[in-house]
């Protein structure tokens, strides 16, 4: 298995990457990206099956993209996306650590997801099957996005990620918008009612809506909301917005809370955590719980200590360690995401808990070091695209005596590794799946100052 998913394969001594191919497949393949030194491909016809295929659990495997792994055992997807960290830090980093751990899977292969977002259309995507049918076929729909297609969403009966009641909740407001002959949303026109919804429910049985519609109507708004409020009474937290953008990003837009409160409430360990309509958080609960736990023992604190905590998002991470440290101070560029953290604090009662709204490269220098203290330990959890090199630079002036990295991209986590190798050795790896049916793979990593 490759990166990204692919099940990789060679012919006529070029390297050929096939979406949905697992090792011991033996396919026709049709090329659909061809370059000097690969190819991309489609499988045409499997030939012969691998033994380590199964059968997916759901019926819109292959076309919806979301769970790009259901035809693999859980603990093949396990071993395959440990593999996936040594290539990285054998390939692209060089490093040298000591044995990686084993790989910590999942308590919930399914419904382990807080938070899903669906989309209505007026056009929904077709199968190549529904085509050839010929039959009559309402395009009115909600769903996911098919991938590499803005404007594709394909209608989704039913999603294992979440719990079933986000399948009733969409399904409801689905049939509800065909009933009452509301339009749907044209993504190329910008038109129509109905646009996005977002389910969000957390470990303790709290459940969120955002219902994003795409005409001030308040008439139609009042039958919408007020529907779903006497459907389903025990939504905490039940909120709309009406977006005419040319976009879906809500961060800039007015949240109206139609009824309850507007959070509702997540516990991770031993601390609680107010999630609004706008607020990021790891979209697996329980195994966000065991990243956490992982980093905190890495971190390997004393009472003396100065934590920093750099991309703090909503400060999840330094509330977990707060209470085994000095001072802990979270950095984050998204300020609605600091105000949070914030107010976290104030819930679980930490006041040695310090954030500051900025981006992680242009705050972190000398000054701000005298400001707030030498960090004795940093924990990083940056984005996908790993850190910039001011910030790695600073920490190696810095010099902590502990770093942990937390990645959810081996790859640039292993780039990043190879510089930090100058005053930094490794001492612990440990792979944590969050996600289930997926390539994505989070991992953690302690480095001790040599």
């Amino acid at each position: 298995m490759a990166a990204e998913g692919k099940g990789l394969g060679r012919w006529n001594g070029k390297v050929v990457f096939v979406d949905y191919g697992i090792p011991g497949d033996i396919a026709t393949v049709r090329t659909k990206v061809l370059k000097k030194d690969y190819a991309i491909a489609d499988i045409v016809e499997l030939e012969t099956a691998s033994p380590l295929r199964q059968d997916p659990t759901c019926s819109h495997f292959g076309t919806c993209g979301g769970c790009r792994w259901q035809h693999l055992p859980y603990e093949h997807q396990l071993k395959f996306k440990q593999g996936l960290v040594e290539e990285a830090f054998r390939r692209i980093g060089h490093l040298d650590y000591p044995t990686m751990n084993p790989i910590i899977g999942a308590p919930e292969e399914y419904h382990y997801r807080n938070k899903l977002e669906y989309t209505f259309t007026n056009r929904a995507w077709l199968t190549q099957e529904q085509i050839e049918s010929g039959a009559e076929i309402d395009r009115r729909a909600a769903g996911f996005h098919v991938p590499g297609r803005f404007d594709g969403v394909m209608q989704i009966d039913t999603c294992y990620l979440q719990e079933d009641k986000s399948n009733d909740i969409r399904n409801f407001v689905l049939n509800l918008g065909k009933e009452k002959d509301w339009t749907f949303y044209n993504m190329s026109a910008h038109e129509g009612f109905l646009r996005n919804l977002i389910v969000r429910n957390t470990s303790i049985g709290e459940w969120m809506l955002i219902m994003s519609v795409a005409e001030d109507d308040p008439e139609k708004i009042e039958t919408l909301m007020s529907a779903l409020a006497s459907r389903f009474p025990e939504i905490q937290s039940l909120n709309y917005v009406v977006n005419t953008k040319m976009n879906d990003t809500l961060y800039d837009q007015d949240i109206i809370c139609y009824k309850g409160t507007a959070f509702i409430t997540e516990q991770l360990g031993h601390r609680r955590y107010k999630i609004g309509p706008k607020s990021f958080f790891q979209t697996n609960s329980k195994q966000a719980s065991t990243l956490y736990d992982v980093a905190r023992r890495m971190a390997d604190l004393s009472n003396k200590d100065v934590v920093y905590d750099l991309y703090t998002g909503t400060g999840t991470i330094a509330l977990y360690m707060a209470d085994d440290c000095k001072k802990v101070v979270g950095i984050e560029t998204i300020e609605a995401a600091i105000e949070d953290a914030k107010e976290n604090a104030r819930l679980n009662g930490v006041e040695n808990a310090d954030f500051v709204a900025a981006q992680v490269e242009k705050i972190l220098d000398a000054s701000f070091l005298a400001q707030h203290g030498k960090p004795d330990v940093v924990i990083t959890d940056p984005p996908r695209a790993g850190m910039h090199d001011k910030v790695l630079e600073v920490l190696l002036e810095a010099a902590p005596r502990r770093i942990v990295y937390v990645s959810c991209n081996p790859a640039t986590q292993a780039r990043d590794l190879s510089k930090l190798a100058e005053k930094y050795r490794i001492a612990e790896v440990q792979p944590v799946d969050m996600f289930p049916h997926t390539f994505h793979i989070e991992n953690v990593v302690a480095l001790e100052l040599k």
